[in-house]
């Protein structure tokens, strides 16, 4: 056997896909899918922070530390959830996620906010402060 033979097993047969997504789901982030979406985020009384993602996205793997830290802070305000691009296409579709990572902060039904590329935890904040009208500590 070759080596791109083995690189091919070790990185795609021995690995199923489940544990890549919940690598990259922390303890308060949620994955939702095209069929739980509206329940999920459109009927959610709380705001919806949705990160759209991919496996084989750089940028997401890299974002995807701030994200949780983010669902924890938030904890209890805002419901943080990832959408696998890949496994999805329905719901990125209709919203026009062209490029990920895509972040969209959904309050009372409706896209309140988007971020796309990759972000600091800042810029998220302060996104976040201002829709969500937290008050900002002195």
């Amino acid at each position: 056997m070759g080596i791109y033979y083995e690189w091919v097993v070790k990185r795609f047969v021995t690995k199923p896909h489940s544990e890549k997504e919940s690598a990259m789901a922390g303890q308060f982030v949620t994955e939702v899918n095209d069929a739980d979406f509206e329940k999920q985020v459109l009927q959610s009384e709380t705001p919806v922070l949705v990160d759209f993602w991919a496996a084989w996205c750089g940028p997401c793997r890299a974002l995807a530390p701030v994200v949780d830290a983010v669902a924890e802070e938030y904890n209890g305000k805002l419901k943080v959830m990832k959408m696998d691009v890949d496994r999805n296409n329905m719901t990125p579709g209709r919203y026009g996620i062209r490029g990920i990572p895509a972040l969209l902060l959904f309050k009372g039904g409706k896209v309140s906010e988007q971020i796309v590329g990759y972000v600091p935890k800042e810029h998220i904040d302060q996104t976040l402060k201002r829709v969500l009208d937290v008050k900002v500590a002195s």
